[in-house]
Parts: structure tokens; C-alpha cells; sequence
């Protein structure tokens, strides 16, 4: 039987990081955007389910291949094992530079901008770099007081959301009607596609249970509970939040605000209340953070326990946690704060993330065909149709976003070919790639 101390996370660990990973920047966020670019409450509401559908067939196939393989480090070990040791190298590289470095500081900027709502004098740089640093400390030293840390955090934001959406009830001013009426022609499919783009990111982080599997007790059972039951938690969360978005205003007064839940909320609940949300979403957004402190660095972990990056990140201090890849995904996140815009990181991160939990999906289809009989303590639900679907929808997005958003799609593509280069050269210095990537 494994000690706990070797797995020290249980499923309320495992579902707290799922619920707190997904429920960070976008849904505070892109509605305001998707009403800029759809305009129509009805359409907004029906892409947050389809959105939700999506990350739920994602998780399902995600259970089924981290039961089969209850290793950290997420996509890079399915994909090597499925496929080839480079694509689970591009993968890596994705998580190392778009799958963590870039939400984190996408979730921190955000965090800066609800905290200067309530007290305008902070630097929204500042309070960002500040929150990174922050979760860096907690998560570089051990992994029993970060998952602890992490599931009271969980917590205390779902308490409070599920506050905000009975306040709106209960305070009558919601005007429920809205949710019905298209304020706007019809948009093109573009336009519904880059929608897409922007939701499904907010729904990533239904797969980060999956990046510290290594550290899960009883993972083959453990891991798809987490990963499906924490993904349906948030999806019915989601579309209950834009559902009072919309309902509290106009769209004219929603379209276009990245704070969308603080202006919703002074709608509702005055000066006071949007106060009180503006708190709450500061604290999803810190734990967002957190969540993605603790589970990227996994990733970097397991490439370097295969010789596949640098041996040095793959070293784990006395509490279990990788200190080195730690501290460097919390380095590049300050280093995306410092650079990057907002809106056009959501849409990079999430082009790009889409890409590689695509081809996490396509190698449940190889796996399934080339290795029958392997062991599977757990099957995706609705296979093959669920995986099916996951991918028609990925196509789907990323052919309009290409389209649409040209400069975003090129920079992930450009991230892709980086990694090649990267692969190349790394291979070279170790004298070849391993001899074989699927490792069981």
C-alpha cells in the first residue's frame, strides 16, 4: 500500500485544484469581449454551454489516459507515449511558455485590475508581480501545505460565488428577459468562433489534476473523479454567472469591460456590493494563480526525469516540490506581466492551448487503435463520440481564429515552431533522442 506521504494529495485536493485552476480570468473577464463581438446575450449564454460540453469531453478523455498513465506531467507524457518523444517535447514547451507562464500572468494582471477597483492607488503591475511572487513561495517548498493552502482557497471562492449568483435573486433588480433578447444581427461564424476561443480558455484548468497524478493517492480512481466531477461543478457555475451578467445590465453597459462581474454587480448591489465582488473575483483570481503555480511546473519535472529538459528542474526539496521549475515558471509569469497586453494573451493562450489538448485527444484515438489491450482502470465516457467531438469543435476554432485573430494564431504557431528549433537543438546536445517515448 503507498504511504501518503508519497501521494500526499487526496480528491478534495485533486478537485480543488480542477475547480480553482478553471475558475480564474476568463470568466470575470471575456463577456464583455464576447458582447462586443456577438452582441447577443442568447448566443453569449449558448457558447458558455457548448464551451462547458467541450471541457467536459476533454476531461473524460483526460481521465481515461491519466488513469493509464498516473504520472505527473499532463500532455507530455500522453503525447510521448502516443506519438513520438518531440511531441511530447512541443507540448512541454507549450506548458512551459503558453499552458502556465501566460495564464498565470494573465490571471495576476486581472487580480491587479479588480484590486485597483477597490483601492485605485496600487500599480495593477504591481499587486501582479506581487500575487506571482507570492504563490511562488507557498508552492516552491511543499506540496502538502500548497494542496492544503489550495483547497481553502477553493473553497472561500465558491462559497462566494454561489453568494453573488443568490444575491442576484434576492435583490430583485436582475431583469431576467435580457437573457432572451439578440441586441444585435446575427454574427458570423468568425466572430462565434473567436467567442469560442475565449471561453474555452476560461475553461482550461479542467485538466490540471492530470499534471500532478504522481502525487495522487489512488490515482486510477482518484484522478477521473477529480478531473470530471470538478469540470461539471464549474461549467454549472459559469453559465449560472453569465446568466446574472447579463441579467444585471444592458449590454451596452456589459459590452467591451474586462471587470464584466464588478459592473454586474453594482447593477445589483450598489457601490457596496460591486465592492464585495470585486473582492471576490481578486480571490479567485489569487487562487487561480496559485492553482497554476502548483500544477505547471509538474510538467517541466517530468521532462527533466527523462533527460528531456534540464536535469536540474526535475529535483524535488524536502517537501516534494520541484523548487527549480518552480521558480522558473514564476520568473517567465512576472516576465509576461512586465510585456504582454491582456486581451491578445487570452486569445494566444488560449489558440494555442487548444491546439495541444487537441492532439492529447487524437492520442487517446492512437492509443485505443495501436495498444488494445493495455490496462485502462478507467474509460472515457461517450467514446468514441465525446472524443470525436472535442476535436471537430478544436478544428472548428482554430481554423476561424486563424482567420479572424491572424497576428494571436501566428504567434502560437510561431511558439510551435520555436519549440521544433528547440527540440533540434536539445537532441543534438544529448546525443539523440531516447530510443522510446511511450513510457508506461
Amino acid at each position: 500500500m503507498e504511504r501518503p506521504a508519497t501521494r500526499p494529495l487526496t480528491l478534495a485536493h485533486a478537485t480543488a485544484l480542477v475547480v480553482a485552476s478553471m475558475v480564474g480570468t476568463g470568466v470575470f473577464t471575456t463577456t464583455g469581449f464576447m458582447l462586443t463581438d456577438l452582441g447577443s446575450p442568447p448566443l453569449v449564454l449558448g457558447v458558455w454551454v457548448v464551451a462547458g460540453l467541450l471541457a467536459l469531453a476533454g476531461a473524460a478523455v483526460y481521465a481515461e489516459l491519466g488513469a493509464m498513465m498516473p504520472r505527473a506531467g499532463g500532455e507530455y507524457v500522453y503525447l510521448s507515449r502516443a506519438f513520438h518523444p518531440s511531441v511530447g517535447f512541443l507540448s512541454g514547451w507549450i506548458s512551459l511558455l503558453v499552458g502556465f507562464a501566460a495564464p498565470t500572468a494573465a490571471a495576476a494582471l486581472a487580480f491587479g485590475r479588480y484590486l485597483q477597483t477597490l483601492a485605485p492607488a496600487v500599480p495593477v503591475k504591481a499587486a501582479a508581480l506581487v500575487l506571482v511572487a507570492a504563490s511562488t513561495a507557498l508552492h516552491v517548498r511543499d506540496v502538502r501545505r500548497g494542496g492544503m493552502a489550495q483547497a481553502l482557497l477553493t473553497g472561500l471562492v465558491l462559497a462566494l460565488i454561489l453568494a453573488f449568483i443568490g444575491a442576484a435573486f434576492v435583490s430583485g433588480r436582475a431583469e431576467w428577459g435580457r437573457l432572451l433578447v439578440a441586441t444585435q444581427p446575427r454574427p458570423g461564424l468568425g466572430a462565434v468562433a473567436v467567442s469560442l476561443v475565449y471561453v474555452a480558455y476560461s475553461y482550461f484548468g479542467w485538466n490540471a489534476a492530470a499534471y500532478v497524478a504522481g502525487e495522487i493517492r489512488d490515482p486510477h480512481r482518484t484522478l477521473p473523479r477529480a478531473l470530471v466531477g470538478g469540470t461539471a461543478t464549474v461549467t454549472i457555475l459559469y453559465v449560472a454567472l453569465n446568466a446574472v451578467y447579463m441579467a444585471a445590465a444592458p449590454v451596452a453597459a456589459l459590452a467591451g469591460k474586462v471587470e464584466i462581474a464588478r459592473v454586474a454587480a453594482v447593477a445589483l448591489l450598489g457601490s457596496r456590493g460591486g465592492a464585495v465582488v470585486g473582492a471576490l473575483v481578486a480571490v479567485a483570481l489569487a487562487g487561480s494563480v496559485s492553482a497554476l503555480c502548483m500544477t505547471g511546473p509538474r510538467v517541466l519535472q517530468a521532462m527533466a526525469e527523462d533527460g528531456q529538459f534540464f536535469r536540474v528542474l526535475g529535483r524535488t526539496g524536502r517537501g516534494g516540490a520541484p523548487t527549480a521549475a518552480v521558480l522558473l515558471q514564476g520568473a517567465l509569469a512576472c516576465l509576461g506581466i512586465v510585456t504582454a497586453a491582456f486581451e491578445p494573451l487570452l486569445v494566444y493562450a488560449g489558440f494555442t492551448l487548444t491546439l495541444s489538448a487537441a492532439a492529447t485527444v487524437a492520442g487517446a484515438f492512437v492509443l485505443r487503435r495501436r495498444e488494445p489491450g493495455a490496462a485502462r482502470p478507467h474509460r472515457a465516457m461517450g467514446w468514441p463520440a465525446s472524443g470525436m467531438a472535442y476535436l471537430a469543435l478544436s478544428a472548428f476554432m482554430t481554423c476561424f481564429a486563424i482567420r479572424e485573430r491572424p497576428t494571436e494564431s501566428l504567434a502560437g504557431l510561431g511558439t510551435l515552431l520555436v519549440g521544433a528549433l528547440a527540440w533540434l537543438v536539445w537532441t543534438r546536445r544529448r546525443g539523440g533522442p531516447p530510443a522510446n517515448g511511450r513510457r508506461p
